[in-house]
């Protein structure tokens, strides 16, 4: 580990910066991606099959289970549905969408700060970079020629440790942010196109439960017997 004590004093204070934003956007970016391939993640297609499944059997309850089963946004929407079914449909419509202006912040959450964690990281490196060649015209200024060529190397050395790992924070920001914003937008486009689906088939199944229940009365013959 010596080469590491031996890079984080050739880069500096700032390059000591760095390393804690760095820290951060990695913690960020595997938080992210094990909501979105976690709890987070659900097949809304298969997911609205198995309701409409139990839906079409009348097993409400089991319904609610399925849903209790996993914390996914497109579950909980749902289970928020289905709780308000007896209700009517604009309860139903209600439920539902309150529900989804709760989930969708959830899955936004955090991921717009990777790109002002670039702008950062890139800022602190350039500062490095500028701290460290003042630093650097400085000494040399009143050194000696001797050390003159020493001193003029590690500042210069310094500045460009300080560009680089800047520069390479911001890229691995900026990469980040692509990809979680990606499957961000494929959860909440599901989210969406799930949530008019079922809303669609709770108003199919209520609207048929009348009148299934409705049965034809059998016609009645008068037979009057004249005398």
């Amino acid at each position: 580990m010596s080469w590491l004590s031996e890079l984080f004093q050739k880069g500096g204070p700032f390059f000591i910066v760095n390393t804690f934003f760095l820290a951060i956007v990695i913690g960020l970016i595997v938080e992210r991606a094990i909501y979105f391939l976690g709890r987070g993640h659900l097949n809304a297609k298969a997911f609205l099959e198995q309701l409409r499944k139990l839906l079409s059997a009348n097993n409400v309850d089991r319904a609610k289970k399925l849903c209790d089963a996993t914390t996914a946004p497109v579950a909980r929407v749902a289970k928020a549905g289905l709780n308000r079914l007896h209700r009517g449909e604009a309860a139903v419509a209600q439920a539902m969408e309150e529900t989804m202006t709760d989930a969708v912040p959830e899955v936004k959450t955090r991921i717009g700060a990777l790109w002002s964690l670039a702008n950062i990281t890139t800022l602190v490196g350039l500062l490095g970079t500028i701290t460290g060649l003042i630093r650097t015209f400085g000494a040399i200024g009143d050194a000696n020629p001797a050390d003159r060529q020493k001193k003029l190397s590690d500042g210069i050395s310094e500045a460009m440790y300080n560009t680089a790992f800047g520069l390479s924070i911001a890229l691995i920001c900026m990469i980040g942010h692509l990809l979680l914003s990606a499957a961000m937008k494929k959860v909440i486009s599901d989210l969406e196109a799930f949530s008019l689906r079922f809303e669609n088939l709770l108003a199919e199944g209520s609207s048929a439960a009348p009148a299934a229940s409705r049965a034809p009365a059998a016609p009645t013959d008068d037979v009057s017997e004249s005398a």
